[in-house]
């Protein structure tokens, strides 16, 4: 059953079900199945850690060769045209591009023989987001790992009230981009699970958005006694009794400030900004990474555990639509460069980085050869993955790649194996596995799928 709870702040142009439009905050469409942990319940649930995942989704499919694989000592082609930057680690380096990062190497792991099968976009990001679930990225199976997270944790935070799955997008002009943007969304579904397990999407549109609305000002709900006195006066039932009033309670304390980033410094929005880098290939926009990442870490500071950061553009065909690799690497690994570099320092000075696993990776990677117009092709054989923070191990290489770049020479590392690591990353696994009312499909896959000796 699912309940939706209106708050009501007076008078305003109603609509034909004569509730407030401009004048109501809605808190949440709380399904009883799962969505929102009891607070008794939350407490007996072992299986739950305090971490949390950001996933750097490079749209398009980044190559690895220009990003933690440079291979500099093949011979041409099979190394990186950006050259490469030595890192903090003496014996690894990136590419030419990520001179930031390279200082990060000792929070890092970087994996070199991660591969999969699906060579097109729509069905290789369909396959990656989901872990594998959906085996040839068709989107008729699967779900996707933050939908499957969010089933098992609860879609919000007990505690905050904060939906604990959100994805961050930029809206773009360029019709490349909006098209990869659309292609990560339809990987980011939460499938069989049912809408509720859907990601929040508080910079677009989509099904959370249609359930909670948090961003009104913050002057509507100061008053927060007298907003919870009102509260009170309603009697929401349901087949289990009287509906908590925590979700509403909660949110009109304030979790709803987490997307407001002018609350934040702004030397602290200055650091992160990545505005001055212009992105597209037909039409240019500001690039906002930079407050996508600085958004990431306020909701992860709000209770949420699983962000998908989406960057579009990575596609560097050299043909009409794309940039060659050269300019490409320019025009997108700078500002991720700046922009994942403060916001792991960011998180390290607040005590987050030990509990947030930050994940970069994208649809695949891209061929070895150069073609005949300086870009690279797809390549699902071989792929860019890379790990930071989390607690992991740092400064480690895993799995190695043959000496064209092209294929794993050690066992090859799927987004099945990803998928099991974020898991046991999130969750005591074990406990998961004999807790009620979990998905046996979840279950099952987890537990037939070794994860990554991160840690």
């Amino acid at each position: 059953m699912t309940i939706m709870i209106n708050i009501l702040f007076g008078s305003g142009t109603r609509d034909c079900s004569g509730q407030t439009r401009r004048n109501f905050l809605r808190a949440g469409s709380l399904a009883f199945g799962g969505l929102l942990l009891p607070r008794a319940q939350a407490a007996e649930a072992k299986f739950i850690k305090d971490k949390a995942v950001v996933m750097v989704f490079l749209a398009g499919g980044a190559s690895h060769i220009e990003t933690f694989n440079p291979n500099m000592g093949a011979p041409e082609p099979y190394c990186s045209i950006t050259g490469e930057t030595k890192t903090s680690v003496p014996g690894i380096t990136f590419g030419g591009t990520f001179e930031k990062l390279a200082h990060q190497m000792k929070r890092a792991a970087i994996v070199r023989s991660f591969k999969h099968t699906v060579g097109n976009h729509e069905q290789a990001i369909s396959h990656v987001l989901t872990g594998g679930t959906d085996p040839n990225g068709q989107a008729q199976a699967g779900s996707s790992i933050g939908s499957m997270y969010a089933r098992c944790r609860g879609a919000n935070h007990e505690t905050t009230g904060l939906p604990t799955y959100a994805v961050l997008t930029a809206p773009h002009k360029d019709p490349q981009y909006a098209r990869e943007l659309s292609r990560v969304m339809v990987g980011s579904r939460a499938g069989s699970l049912g809408a509720g397990f859907e990601p929040f999407v508080p910079t677009g549109k989509g099904p959370a958005l249609d359930n909670m609305n948090l961003r009104i000002p913050a002057d509507r709900i100061d008053d927060r006694r007298s907003l919870l006195q009102q509260i009170d006066s309603f009697k929401i039932e349901s087949e289990r009794g009287n509906l908590d009033r925590q979700a509403a309670e909660l949110i009109a304390g304030g979790a709803g400030r987490a997307f407001d980033l002018s609350k934040e410094p702004k030397a602290i929005r200055e650091k992160y900004s990545t505005s001055s880098f212009k992105t597209g290939k037909k039409t240019f926009d500001s690039c906002i990474l930079g407050d996508q990442f600085l958004m990431a870490r306020r909701l992860i500071e709000a209770g949420c555990g699983y962000v998908t950061v989406q960057s579009a553009g990575w596609d560097m065909h050299a043909d009409g639509n794309n940039p060659p690799v050269k300019v490409g690497m320019e025009m997108l690994g700078r500002p991720l460069d700046q922009a994942l570099s403060v916001f792991l320092d960011d998180l390290a000075d607040r005590g987050l980085l030990e509990k947030t696993l930050v994940v970069v990776t994208g649809d695949f990677g891209r061929t070895p050869k150069i073609n005949k117009n300086g870009g690279r092709d797809h390549w699902a054989n071989l792929g860019t993955l890379a790990f930071f923070g989390g607690g992991i191990k740092g400064g480690q290489v895993i799995g190695q790649s043959a000496k064209n770049n092209d294929v794993p020479a050690s066992e090859p590392i799927t987004p099945a194996n990803l998928f099991s690591t974020l898991f046991h990353h999130l969750f005591d696994v074990g406990v998961l596995r004999v807790t009620r009312n979990m998905p046996t499909s979840i279950i099952n896959t987890v537990s037939a799928t070794k994860p990554i000796e991160l840690w």
